[in-house]
């Protein structure tokens, strides 16, 4: 009988226990918080990969067949306009020259002595013609020498670095030949490209004479320290890829950049107006996004959202949502299609402000 009884009271117990635990999970129902869209005026920054070049590159090509007899630079080096780079021997040229010469010299003395006749009616006035006009050849003939004699001393034609040699001393260089490259990094050109549908709000939201600013992303992560203007716009499109390269110039007073170096212009385009969200309110199905719209009366509802922008943190909504619309803001694994829920409505200034530390 006592044993009936001890179980009796231990039924009742647990019975009890139960209850109190049903009643306590009712009292601790998960409150979720929501937010609004909101609309402010920010700005986004558009990454493109670029290519860095110097706004003058050339090749130093030999002008003249012969052997490179001496070479007065090293690779890498600055050098300034008109400085001696490279020697082709001479020899051949030298001595056309001293060739021209002379024979310039054989038409001087002739045309004077026919001129003296001249004056004395002795010869006819086409024969001083004639010898005049063969002066003028053989001074041209000695002009040229000197053009070929020239050619075969290679100069800088403006301040910069040269590049690597193509060839070595003692080297038989054709005309023709690329002997090195020549670099003025002076100032840069960057180039990158633009997407028709950017390509066409960027035109259509130039309202100034003012040339936009960009920055420069370098390899090792760090920004350019000098802002670049976007200054031409290429005039074809790439059928393949569908893009325009834009060409923004950067001053390089430090000589930092160098041709052949590549990076990522950073675009800051202006948003008035934009309708922002969490990016965390957003999940993803099929490579599309929705949001979790909740009713006034607290039932749950999904709807696609189109994204306009995408910024830190922050979505710039196309269509989809309105200021009015409550969304889900947390907590987006724990609902269901259709539930009812209970809620807390958050500040969505507040929420932007404390997306940093929800973030972490």
């Amino acid at each position: 009988m006592k044993k009936i009884l001890m179980m009796l009271g231990l039924g009742a117990l647990l019975l009890h226990i139960s209850c109190k635990t049903e009643h306590h999970k009712e009292e601790e129902k998960t409150t979720f918080l929501v937010t609004n869209p909101i609309k402010l005026d920010t700005v986004i920054t558009k990454d493109y990969v670029a290519q860095i070049q110097s706004s003058r590159h050339i090749e130093l090509r030999a002008q003249e067949r012969g052997y490179l007899q001496k070479i007065f630079v090293d690779e890498g080096q600055a050098v300034k306009k008109g400085q001696l780079l490279f020697q082709i021997m001479p020899k051949l040229y030298e001595a056309e020259m001293q060739k021209a010469k002379a024979e310039a010299r054989f038409a001087e003395i002739e045309y004077e002595n026919t001129k003296k006749l001249a004056d004395s009616n002795i010869v006819a006035p086409n024969e001083l013609a004639m010898a005049k006009a063969k002066l003028q050849k053989a001074n041209a003939e000695l002009s040229l020498s000197q053009v070929h004699l020239e050619f075969t001393q290679i100069r800088a034609p403006f301040d910069g670095i040269v590049d690597r040699f193509h060839v070595r001393l003692g080297s038989l260089v054709d005309e023709g030949e690329l002997l090195t490259s020549l670099s003025d990094n002076n100032i840069m050109w960057v180039y990158y490209n633009v997407p028709e549908a950017e390509y066409l709000d960027y035109q259509s939201n130039l309202t100034t004479a003012e040339k936009p600013e960009v920055k420069l992303l370098m390899a090792n992560n760090a920004y350019f320290k000098h802002p670049g203007i976007v200054e031409t716009i290429e005039a074809d499109f790439n059928n393949e890829t569908g893009n325009i390269p834009f060409r923004a110039t950067f001053p390089n007073p430090e000589g930092l950049l160098r041709h052949g170096e590549t990076g990522n212009v950073h675009v800051t385009i202006p948003l008035k107006d934009a309708l922002l969200i969490p990016q965390k309110s957003t999940f993803e199905v099929l490579d599309k996004k929705y949001v979790f719209v909740i009713t006034d009366e607290g039932i749950v509802k999904s709807r696609e959202v189109q994204i306009a922008n995408e910024m830190p943190h922050l979505y710039a909504i196309a269509s989809g949502l309105s200021p009015k619309d409550k969304i889900l803001l947390e907590g987006l694994r724990l609902v269901r299609e259709n539930e009812q829920i209970i809620f807390e409505v958050k500040d969505p200034k507040a929420v932007i402000s404390d997306l940093d530390l929800y973030a972490e």
